[in-house]
């Protein structure tokens, strides 16, 4: 958790969020439940999000990962694309999330690429891969957004936008 990582987010929202003196990295981090169970985003733009998870401390009783800890993947992920997808005129609220379970992994990293299946202008659905460190597929989920229009003041008021996340921007 002390290592620092960079998020590569696309520069013409960087720039858009930063004009309105938002904390990108913040904004579309893991949240704090996320921090927790040691989400880290790499990748993000509306059409591609990647981050992974450590299966040690997200597992359960029978030391499988939880599937709940892929769901939370999952979520995170699809929602900062479908943040992206929005940009600042939105703000995105998971209505639906469907997650299929494959195998069972015991240690190891675990790794989600979300990918849009529909972007429009008041939803968004993303397809979310999740694979082991042999990339074989643990679990396929699919999150649907609301794309709600934006008040003045909710991307600094978003839940994570308070506190720095230990990513740092990169442009593309």
């Amino acid at each position: 958790m002390g290592e620092q990582r960079t998020t590569k987010f696309p520069q013409d929202i960087i720039d858009e969020f930063a004009a309105l003196g938002v904390d990108l990295p913040a904004l579309f981090s893991a949240g704090h439940l996320g921090q927790r169970m040691g989400v880290e985003v790499l990748e993000a733009s509306a059409e591609r999000v990647v981050g992974t998870m450590p299966v040690e401390g997200n597992t359960q009783p029978y030391g499988l990962l939880h599937g709940g800890a892929s769901a939370v993947l999952a979520e995170t992920l699809g929602s900062i694309g479908s943040m992206l997808h929005g940009r600042s005129a939105k703000i995105a609220v998971g209505v639906d999330l469907n997650c299929t379970h494959h195998r069972g992994v015991r240690s190891g990293l675990v790794t989600g690429v979300a990918t849009p299946v529909h972007r429009g202008r008041s939803t968004a659905t993303y397809e979310i891969v999740i694979t082991d460190e042999q990339d074989k597929r643990v679990c396929t989920a699919r999150l649907t957004c609301l794309l709600r229009d934006a008040k003045p003041g909710d991307a600094s008021q978003a839940p994570g936008a308070a506190y720095g996340s230990g990513v740092r921007a990169e442009g593309a």
